[in-house]
């Protein structure tokens, strides 16, 4: 059996083959631009199993040697720490490393999504991106208004776009907002768009997938869009053993210091999806004011700790009912 190792990168390949014994064979290096050289090459290997970085653009690489491999695994760079921190770092070193811990069995996997898990946080991703482009247009606008004295709380309605029409702008300011106004324009309706796919795409979910949405719409604060984001960026949650797991693949999951029988509580360790935490946030602010039993657990939070930090330990908690409630299929029951 052959181990191959991988270091992928968006120009070029380089691959390290080693034995059990984790003896040298040979190492290649192939330009990305030439698949089928790179399909030539593994299929001339035989029997063998390769693992490659979860990167950004790993996807297309495995789709094309796991028809030729035994095995394809895909490590976790955050986990790959001697590749990481290592003080003698190259191409050839890195895919050597990678043989060596595969032929050894001791390299930490990775999830890969389901290809219709990947079209999924494509779409959620993409509305994320719009609103954001949307929201920084807006306040663009508003700072060239308020420049004249002329900003007003429904700028953004049929009444008040109509309103800023008449203000009397300098050349240039007018040219950028004609062209703002445009681009708002443009990205909202790209977004009605997104919405629509989005709609569109929930109603070709297979049964699990649909019966996660049911039980995630009783949740009081969760809507549409945290309830895309979770599923988008979770998946499968039955890929966690347990929430502490989901708890710190959302970045959730508070650091530690103890040393010496001293110990320190720092903050969350922001691993994880940046945008699972922002929908989990969004959503515990609705929540708490919504629902009495979880704002008073905020408010008895947030007399210890902070209003800031009590909404993370609820952020927190409701990931763990949205998983749990997933897992069990058992709809949100409110408290008498």
């Amino acid at each position: 059996m052959n181990f191959v190792g991988v270091d992928l990168h968006k120009k070029t390949i380089v691959v390290c083959v080693v034995n059990q014994a984790r003896q040298v064979l040979q190492s290649h290096r192939f330009a990305c631009s030439d698949p089928d050289g790179v399909r030539e090459w593994f299929a001339s290997l035989g029997s063998f199993q390769v693992v490659v970085e979860a990167t950004a653009s790993y996807e297309w690489f495995v789709q094309l040697v796991e028809p030729l491999a035994d095995r394809v695994v895909l490590a976790h760079p955050g986990k790959l720490r001697v590749i990481a921190e290592s003080t003698r770092k190259t191409d050839k070193l890195d895919a050597k490393v990678l043989a060596e811990f595969l032929a050894m069995d001791m390299i930490p996997e990775a999830y890969r999504p389901t290809p219709r898990q990947r079209e999924h946080r494509v779409l959620v991703r993409h509305r994320q991106y719009l609103r954001v482009r949307i929201g920084s247009i807006m306040v663009r606008l508003r700072r060239i208004f308020a420049n004249y004295n002329a900003d007003r709380p429904d700028l953004f309605t049929i009444a008040g776009r109509a309103a800023s029409a008449s203000i009397t702008l300098s050349a240039a300011d007018r040219f950028a907002v004609n062209q703002l106004w445009r681009e708002l324009d443009l990205f909202e309706g790209q977004l009605a768009e997104v919405y629509q796919a989005l709609r569109q795409f929930a109603k070709q979910a297979p049964p699990a997938e649909a019966a996660a949405r049911q039980v995630l719409e009783g949740i009081p604060g969760v809507g549409v869009v945290t309830r895309e984001v979770y599923l988008a960026e979770v998946a499968d949650v039955r890929r966690f053993r347990s929430q502490k797991k989901v708890v710190a693949f959302a970045g959730l999951a508070p650091k530690l210091r103890e040393s010496a029988g001293k110990r320190r509580d720092l903050g969350i360790t922001h691993a994880g999806s940046r945008l699972l935490r922002w929908a989990l946030c969004q959503a515990a602010w609705q929540l708490v004011r919504r629902d009495l039993r979880w704002r008073s657990i905020f408010e008895a939070l947030a007399a210890r700790r902070g209003r800031k930090k009590a909404i993370t330990a609820v952020a927190r908690r409701l990931l763990c009912v949205m998983t749990s409630m997933v897992m069990s299929g058992q709809e949100y029951r409110p408290a008498a």
